[in-house]
């Protein structure tokens, strides 16, 4: 019966999501916000029709967040179409880099001296709650490959890259917990954590997905069978392998699925030109691949397009709407669950913990930075509020919580990830839109 109530709760959300979309789009508050919401009012505090206990879902929660990272990775890394050369790629590193480290840092002297907690926990936590999440970001990141502008790019970027920082800090706040802080276990963490797991992960994602997509484009053009080519399968092999491979080698599996979105891409800007649009612009999406001749599947006039062009375009645009579907499929899943433990999660010294994350830490961080004429004024102001938290805060948290934390840590950590996450949820979630209308109207004017 429980697993039929599920169901069902998952449905109904699902059905009122479907149904109230038309008025949501028009009101200052994201979906996320709504899910958690519903969450909470069909929880123990609501009408109790579901019940969730973190420690024992915390395996199968760790792989479920994990999933649900890989796949809006994997999107990311599609939608990023600037060459690696490009002056833009320096907004995301930063964010993803230094900005990182100084945003770790920044919630870890809060902890520690702020509310006198070790420093251990302190440093887990902040590393938990740096990242830009990948997720419930997706609203402020790039909208599709034509999109360059430097606020969603930038974003995007450090939403792609922060594991590579954000991980390894989780790892040493584990390791300063469990007592490990010999000389020789923080040269084994800079070392195989470090300077070896990130560009591990980054090389091996991105030769894959150009490997991959050149001999799926060479193929598909040679047999002429563009059109009815199982892309989703492409996709969900790309990101196992990518994640596996690099996970064999010891680097860092989500460095390595967005990465193989943007060698995937590379492979695409290669055959169709850096000069055309991209390729899913050039032909219309496919319809279907059930019962569709190869000459009614493809819409629009592509008689002018090259063959390349065309399984590029086919390709890269079934790809994003199956990648997209699976995330806000899981996005819905998992906040409404996030919801539904909330209040029994809640601990109020979050307030003051997301009040100085999101608007002293971050945006102090941001404005460090030597941008030069990379970002204005008002471009610094917006990337460093929209640094929202959400699933990849959660998959680090369960990732802790299933490396041996002791009882008292483990609802300390539960309580101030949660309830952090859900402020951002929630504070974001009510200002994303309307900021971001106005900013996209100035941008208007000055172009």
């Amino acid at each position: 019966m429980s697993f039929v109530i599920w169901v069902a709760v998952l449905g109904a959300v699902l059905l009122t999501l479907a149904l109230t979309s038309s008025y949501l789009r028009w009101m200052p508050v994201t979906t996320s916000a709504v899910c958690l919401l519903l969450g909470i009012g069909i929880g123990p505090s609501g009408l109790d029709l579901l019940k969730l206990s973190v420690e024992n879902a915390a395996v199968w929660m760790e792989h479920l967040t994990e999933v649900a990272v890989l796949f809006s990775l994997f999107v990311c890394g599609l939608k990023l179409r600037l060459p690696l050369r490009d002056k833009r790629w320096r907004i995301a590193f930063g964010l993803a880099g230094p900005v990182m480290v100084l945003t770790i840092a920044g919630v870890s002297l809060l902890l520690h001296w702020g509310l006198q907690w070790a420093w251990g926990p302190s440093l887990l936590i902040g590393a938990i709650l740096a990242p830009t999440d990948p997720v419930l970001a997706a609203l402020v990141q790039v909208n599709d490959a034509r999109d360059v502008d430097s606020v969603r790019f930038g974003l995007s970027g450090e939403a792609g890259l922060n594991d590579g920082i954000a991980f390894p800090f989780v790892i040493l706040g584990l390791l300063l917990i469990h007592g490990e802080g010999s000389p020789g276990e923080w040269q084994d963490w800079v070392l195989r954590s470090v300077l070896w797991a990130v560009p591990a992960g980054l090389l091996t994602g991105y030769w894959m997905g150009r490997g991959i997509g050149r001999v799926t484009l060479s193929l598909r053009i040679r047999n002429d069978d563009s059109t009815l080519s199982p892309n989703d399968y492409l996709a969900l092999s790309l990101i196992a392998l990518a994640y596996v491979g690099a996970d064999a080698i010891g680097g860092y599996g989500f460095l390595a699925v967005f990465a193989a979105g943007l060698g995937l891409r590379q492979e695409e800007v290669k055959s169709t030109g850096a000069s055309q649009p991209p390729a899913e612009h050039l032909v219309q999406p496919v319809v279907g691949h059930q019962n569709i001749e190869p000459q009614h599947a493809v819409h629009g006039d592509t008689e002018r397009l090259e063959s390349s062009q065309v399984a590029a375009g086919i390709m890269m645009g079934d790809m994003l709407s199956f990648g997209s579907l699976v995330e806000r499929a899981m996005e819905v899943f998992l906040v409404t669950l996030l919801g539904v433990v909330l209040v029994a999660h809640w601990d109020w010294r979050a307030l003051l913990v997301g009040a100085v994350l999101f608007c002293v830490v971050r945006p102090a961080c941001v404005a460090l930075m030597p941008w030069g004429a990379l970002l204005d004024t008002r471009q610094r102001l917006l990337i460093g509020w929209f640094g929202i938290r959400g699933i990849g805060s959660l998959f680090y948290l369960f990732y802790a919580l299933n490396h041996g934390l002791s009882a008292p840590l483990t609802t300390l950590c539960t309580d101030i990830t949660l309830s952090v996450v859900a402020l951002s949820i929630l504070l974001h979630g009510i200002s994303t839109q309307p900021i971001l209308a106005r900013y996209e109207q100035r941008q208007k004017r000055k172009t």
